[in-house]
């Protein structure tokens, strides 16, 4: 039996794709929550609409499972952050040691922000494409950041809240594995064509594994792990 409602962080982007497809095959309704803050790739905005619409038109017991969107506007987030994703600026480590990719906060505010919407809507289980095996080194993907959130936001909130990660130990070539299990070929397409993760927002250019700049981090690890993924059989 399916699991009754989760709200899914999602961006539009792979892995936030894959996290709307593994909670659309666990849960009997699913709504998801987009954040404009300001981000250098603004064009995921669009692009979240689109991946949606795609996944209502190709997979059928999703669309029936599929609820309502919802965006919420953090300008706030760009205004208090200097980082390569909110200025255009070159793609480097930190004094700190970290990517300057980095937006100090942006997960907590966004799972905080998710709870209090889950809490109105009678939702309590959050999913969110976080991740530790594979990923910058970002402080607020880790697993033990969102266990202690989770607990943080229950208390203060009085209801019992769940985030749920499920790519948290997995690489970007497993992700793609994930994909292909949860909807075969159909999936793999649509992330293909339609999601974007690229940091620039540039979506000139159509590689194997989707549309971006080649550079950026991001497309970096999303080629590489594509690269992986085909090499081991892509299964």
């Amino acid at each position: 039996m399916l699991a009754s409602s989760a709200l899914v962080l999602f961006s539009g982007g792979q892995d936030s794709t894959v996290c709307l497809a593994w909670a659309l095959a666990r849960y009997q309704r699913v709504e998801t929550l987009g954040f404009a803050y300001g981000q250098r790739h603004g064009i995921e905005m669009v692009q979240r609409g689109i991946v949606r619409d795609e996944l209502a038109r190709r997979f059928a017991d999703w669309r029936q499972r599929l609820g309502e969107d919802h965006v919420l506007d953090l300008p706030t987030l760009a205004t208090i952050s200097d980082t390569a994703l909110t200025r255009d600026a070159e793609f480097a480590m930190t004094a700190a040691g970290l990517p300057n990719t980095f937006v100090p906060g942006r997960n907590l505010l966004f799972c905080t922000f998710a709870a209090a919407l889950g809490y109105r809507r009678g939702i309590r289980s959050l999913v969110g494409g976080m991740c530790e095996t594979d990923y910058s080194g970002y402080p607020d993907c880790r697993h033990q950041t969102m266990t202690a959130l989770a607990a943080a936001i229950s208390l203060g909130m009085d209801t019992a809240f769940q985030i749920e990660t499920p790519l948290m130990w997995l690489d970007k070539a497993a992700t793609w594995g994930l994909a292909g299990r949860l909807g075969g070929p159909a999936l793999i397409e649509l992330i293909i064509e339609h999601t974007h993760t690229c940091y620039k927002g540039e979506r000139d250019a159509r590689h194997p594994w989707g549309y971006g700049c080649g550079s950026c981090p991001a497309c970096q690890l999303r080629a590489k792990g594509w690269e992986q993924w085909q090499a081991s059989g892509a299964t």
